[in-house]
This record gives structure tokens, sequence and C-alpha cells, in this order.
């Protein structure tokens, strides 16, 4: 196995462990009756332009401690949200990331008011996972391609329908993206609700390649929205890569370093936009 194998291998054995100790704790079909008891989140509202993913996640492999703590999370989500943010990405992974669920919920709830969805980022394995983010409110997750057999992503995108919650399939390369265009073709619910991502850090590395985005933007599925992940610090990123036909960018790291994260947010929505406006 290389060693990306070995990362998302070892990630996934760790997800596995959690999602054993929560249904031990919470049996799915208890889990599932707090779910069918909760309000529906917000709903997904993307501009066909250009929109942005805005993340919070305290800590990185790559990047190292990115927040001290979780104390201002609901200001700093909030900021995204007033900056225009289409969609908050909220990590919940314990080990790497620093993040747990209850970020996860707390984010919701802050964002709730301002009627911005969130997503569950983590190395998600079992649909069980998808219950506990509908739990803590968010309205769609992240599925990793390169982690999940072809019927183990048919089943979670198909869970996922079923929860109302919008997916984003992430790819590292063509092979994967072949994967997400299959899950894609069997997804259950609406069109823009099913985004397909194409993440540009190198997993053996951790470094970052930029000319994979545009090199890989030409193989997206036509009709879903396009993601372009990891990488993207300014707002002549977020142009190019409209340009390139990405209609969405997932931004992480430059937020969390930013003084004024909503500018921003703004400034990459803006410049992203008018890349993609005619003259």
């Amino acid at each position: 196995m290389n060693e990306a194998g070995d990362f998302l291998a070892a990630m996934a054995r760790g997800s596995e462990h959690r999602v054993a100790e929560s249904r031990a704790r919470l049996p799915a079909a208890r889990l599932a009756g707090l779910v069918a008891a909760q309000p529906a989140p917000p709903a997904l509202r993307l501009d066909a332009r250009f929109d942005l993913i805005a993340e919070l996640k305290l800590r990185s492999p790559a990047l190292g401690v990115l927040a001290g703590s979780a104390g201002d999370l609901e200001q700093r989500v909030v900021a995204y949200a007033r900056g225009g943010a289409a969609i908050v990405s909220v990590l919940t992974e314990p080990a790497r990331f620093d993040g747990s669920l209850g970020h996860l919920e707390r984010a919701s709830a802050a964002l709730a008011p301002h009627g911005v969805p969130t997503m569950r980022k983590d190395f998600l394995v079992d649909p069980y996972q998808l219950l506990e983010a509908r739990a803590a409110g968010a309205s769609g997750v992240l599925l990793i391609a390169r982690m999940l057999s072809p019927a183990r992503l048919d089943e979670l995108v198909a869970a996922a329908a079923e929860l109302g919650l919008f997916v984003l399939v992430e790819a590292f390369d063509a092979a994967d993206i072949d994967a997400a265009a299959r899950a894609g073709e069997r997804w259950q619910g609406p069109a823009a609700a099913f985004l397909v991502g194409v993440n540009s850090r190198d997993l053996r590395t951790l470094e970052v390649v930029p000319e994979r985005l545009a090199a890989l933007a030409p193989r997206l599925p036509p009709g879903r929205p396009r993601v372009a992940e990891s990488g993207l610090e300014a707002a002549g990123d977020a142009a190019r890569l409209a340009a390139a036909g990405y209609t969405l960018a997932l931004v992480g790291g430059a937020l969390m370093a930013a003084p004024d994260p909503a500018a921003l947010v703004r400034a990459m929505i803006e410049a992203g936009r008018a890349a993609r406006v005619p003259a």
C-alpha cells in the first residue's frame, strides 16, 4: 500500500472505531428516531456562477495548529455567513484535526438563523455517521471516493439522499472522478445536491499541487456543481479556478488565518463570479 493509501486506511480504521463506540452508546434505531423528530436543516442554495464553502478546522496534518481552541467557533462561522459563504464545512475528525461532532452541532445552531447549511467533513465510512451528521444539524456530508469501495460509496450516497443530505464526493485523480460520476448516476436527490470536488493536496507529501485542479476540471461530470479544494488563499485563486470551470471553492487554512474572514470570503466570491461573467 502506498503512503496515500496508508494515510486514508489509518483514517478509515479510526473512523470505524469511532462508529463502533458511538453505536454502542446510541444504537442506530434510536439515533434515527432523534433525527426524525428534528426540523429540516437549512437548504442548499447555490449561485450557478460561483460560491464558497468556508471551512472551520482547528488543525491539519499539513499546516499544524490553525486555532488554539474552539472558543470563538460561533463568531467565526457567523463571519463566514456574513461574507456570503454558501456552505460552512466543519471538520469532525478528532485525532488529526482536533474536530468533534460538538463543533458541528454548535456551528449548525449558530448558522441556522442565517439560513446557511453546514457540511460534516470527516473520513466517513458508515451510514451511521450520516445519521450523526444530520442529528448535529448538518445539511450535507463529504465522502472521499478513494477510501470507499464502489458498493460502500453507493450505500453512503443512497443513505444521504434518503436523509435529505447533499453530498460532496472528493476526488484526487481521474479514477476517483470516474468513481464519483458513477455514484452520481445513481443519485436520487436533486441534481444540484450532488457535488464533485478535486482536492489538490498530495496525500503522500501533504503538498498542494495547484496544476491538478485545472488539469482535472475537464473530466468532472457535467451538470454537477464542481468544487476546487485545497491551496486557495486569495481572490485571484478563486478567479483562476472559476475561469477553469469550477463553480465552488472550499477554503479552510486561509480563512482560519485571515484577520477578517468575512472580507476574504466576500472577495473570493466576487472574484470568482466576475471571472465567469462574460465581458
